[in-house]
């Protein structure tokens, strides 16, 4: 059985944040999406925290619910703390995860941050001049269950391995509190294959969440909890497999979440793969200068450098280029099986031992491919309603459903969009300096000139 996860999202409390962020439209979109776990998100935010209170219950088991509702979707307390300040000569910009099992815990928390000094009111993501180290100090020491996670740790500006605020390692940024930070969280311009490479990460978990500012974008990213094998009597139960969202909980709880990311072996339940979005999709991805047009692979970047050539001043460096600045082993080599049901591709490292992940693009960007038109218009939202209607959820969609099915009822041009995603059959150019990638299901031209090809044997070997 499966527990779809997207356990980081900000509410219309945030800065740029849609006002559609409230909680019975987050519970709404997840059901359409196929998550059965998602984020509360800014529980620091004392307006939010309210309503939180208002519309949900905890269940007594670290998760909450909605109230008087039928609803199977469940809601964990989490929020994201920005953390600036100054260390070893330079200023340091964090986004860290705050993940806690009860509201009692939320307001002794937000309590402490106030007598610190942090304007709650400010931001659903609060700027604080709290170190990270001091962030995981004060939340540990209030709330020994909780969950203490770095955020999309690769983002230039704000992370912990940021190439313009961040640091070379996880000790350096926490320090003795590294011991307490059992994952990282990707982001959108990396994947698990790039966070392999870095040794410090060999025994913490690696998950992977949205960041959404609006619902359709919740469950672009995504992490699947499943129920290890060995703990399930019967082994030809059909649930095992790839789940369709929104499946019943079954003994998974705030500690048992605690367990996973820990990857105590006590535990029932493990992470069973990521749902990542295309690297090469994120606006981080390469280096380069948005407002010149300059945009630099990490070959271009290690013999050009990181000034640009047009107008002098520094490049952003991309994720790609600061993996390998910071990675500890050359490359990875990788693995992948190709389900022949679906032609889903699941990408593991060559040894097996960590837990896979897929790669997909959101349903309403391959139906705007597949029909014409932009993912948010009127053509694109009824056809992702109907299908979605017709077959559970989105994620039932992307991941499960028969491509024959898919093409009886929505046509041949949509179905082979939705296959060739699930192949890994697509072009992408890359982002780059805050300007998102643009893919591609169909290239432009038979060379794929709109962008690079992520072909199943390229990406595999990309890092």
């Amino acid at each position: 059985m499966d527990v779809i996860a997207d356990l980081q999202l900000h509410s219309k409390y945030s800065r740029a944040v849609s006002p559609e962020m409230v909680i019975p439209k987050i519970a709404q979109w997840a059901t359409k999406k196929g998550i059965d776990l998602i984020a509360t998100g800014d529980w620091t935010h004392p307006l939010w925290s309210r309503e939180i209170k208002t519309y949900l219950e905890e269940t007594g088991e670290g998760i909450l619910k909605l109230k008087n509702s039928p609803s199977k979707v469940r809601f964990l307390l989490a929020t994201e703390i920005s953390s600036i300040y100054s260390q070893g000569g330079k200023v340091r910009r964090i986004h860290t995860l705050i993940w806690v099992p009860t509201l009692s815990s939320v307001e002794k928390i937000n309590a402490a941050f106030i007598k610190r000094g942090a304007n709650l009111m400010s931001d659903g993501r609060p700027i604080v001049g709290i170190p990270a180290r001091d962030v995981a100090a004060m939340v540990l020491d209030i709330e020994p269950m909780a969950l203490v996670i770095p955020a999309h740790v690769w983002t230039p500006w704000f992370a912990l391995y940021g190439s313009q605020s961040g640091f070379d390692s996880i000790e350096e940024c926490f320090g003795e509190y590294a011991k307490y930070i059992y994952a990282i969280e990707t982001g959108l311009s990396s994947d698990p294959a790039m966070n392999w490479r870095i040794s410090e990460l060999d025994h913490r978990s690696i998950v992977s969440f949205s960041d959404a500012h609006s619902g359709p974008k919740i469950g672009r990213e995504a992490t699947v909890f499943q129920i290890k094998k060995s703990k399930i009597k019967d082994q030809n139960d059909p649930s095992i497999s790839l789940g369709t969202g929104n499946s019943k909980f079954k003994n998974f709880s705030f500690d048992e979440l605690t367990k996973v990311i820990k990857q105590d072996p006590k535990g029932d339940w493990e992470v069973g793969y990521t749902i990542e979005f295309h690297p090469e999709e994120g606006k981080y991805h390469y280096t380069g200068h948005r407002n010149c047009q300059i945009k630099q692979s990490p070959g271009e970047t290690k013999k050009l450098g990181t000034t640009c050539p047009v107008c002098g001043k520094g490049l952003t460096v991309g994720v790609m280029h600061r993996v390998e600045q910071l990675a500890n082993r050359p490359e990875i080599r990788t693995t992948f099986k190709i389900d022949p049901k679906t032609s889903l591709r699941m990408i593991y490292n060559a040894d097996m031992v960590r837990p896979p992940y897929v790669m997909l693009v959101p349903l309403q960007e391959i139906l705007a491919e597949s029909l014409g038109g932009l993912p948010g218009g009127e053509k694109i939202k009824n056809e992702y309603e109907r299908m979605v209607g017709q077959f559970i959820s989105e994620f039932n969609i992307l991941l499960n459903v028969p491509i024959d099915d898919l093409r009886r009822f929505s046509g041949p041009k949509i179905a082979e969009g939705i296959e060739k995603v699930r192949k890994g059959d697509i072009v992408i150019e890359p982002g780059y300096d805050g300007v998102f990638g643009v893919v591609k299901i169909w290239p432009a031209d038979a060379s794929g000139a709109i962008g690079q090809k992520v072909d199943k044997k390229e990406q595999l070997t990309l890092f």
